[in-house]
Parts: structure tokens; sequence; C-alpha cells
């Protein structure tokens, strides 16, 4: 179990300590859990409404329970055009879910995020921020098998 309290008063001198904060819980479980988001408020002393607002605006924070490897896929002009789409078709039909699910094991999610800065071989999937280039749908079971 998790110590919030003790992990946020550990960030809270800090400037942008919150964010830091819940980078640090998302590392541990890979989302930022209500009790989390409380503690927060109160370490910092803000109300819950703002550091519910910290936590919803960054887009790799996530406040739903979510699969032990995160997969991104990047939605930018560049990676739709080189064939995001049927990387995706491959990837949900992999997995058997669909963008924005977990598997029923827990162990996958799938999320669309903006560029990851990966343009010149695109289309581009990232799995726990460690990127994968020239991504198709041939390659998604060899890159999945690292991970199961």
């Amino acid at each position: 179990m998790v110590d919030y309290k003790e992990m946020m008063t550990k960030y809270a001198p800090l400037k942008g300590g919150m964010i830091e904060a819940f980078h640090a819980v998302q590392n541990e479980i890979n989302y930022l859990p209500e009790e989390a988001i409380i503690a927060a408020a109160e370490a910092f002393g803000v109300p819950v409404k703002e550091a519910y607002g910290v936590a919803t605006f960054y887009s790799f924070f996530s406040t739903k329970t979510r699969g032990k490897y995160i997969i991104r896929i990047c939605e930018s002009a560049p990676c739709h055009i080189a064939g995001a789409e049927e990387v995706i078709q491959a990837l949900e039909k992999e997995l058997g879910i669909s963008m924005g699910e977990t598997t029923p094991d827990g162990k996958f999610t799938l999320e669309f995020t903006e560029c990851i800065g990966q343009c010149q071989k695109t289309p581009v999937i990232s799995i726990n921020s460690k990127p994968y280039e020239g991504m198709t749908p041939e390659k998604i079971s060899q890159v999945l098998a690292e991970y199961k």
C-alpha cells in the first residue's frame, strides 16, 4: 500500500512539487487514485478541486486504473498519414480491447497521445514511454511479445 500522505509531504516544499508527486505516484501504480489527489490537496494547501485540476489537465496523468503497460499511439497528422489507423486496428485486435480500454488481466492499456517526438519514422507508439518507430500492423505481435 502506498502512503500518499508521506509521498506528497516529500514533494510539498518543491516548486512544481505537486506535478512531481503525481509522477511519483503514477510511476508506482500507473494512475492517480482519489486518495492520492486528496493527499496532495492537503499537503500543498490547496482545494481538492485544484489538485484534481492538475491531475486531469496533463494528458500523461490518469485518474482511472490502467494496465501495467501503457501503450500510446501518436494521433498527430504525420502518424495519421503514415498509417496509424491500421496500427491502431492491429493493436485492438491483438489485445482484444479498444482505444481507452485496459485488458481484463490488467496488463495493457491503449491510449492516444499527441506527438511523441519521433516524426522521422512514423507511425510511432510508445510502451511505458519507450518509443517504437515505423510501426506497421505486422510488427505489433513482435513488439507486444516483449511485454507478455
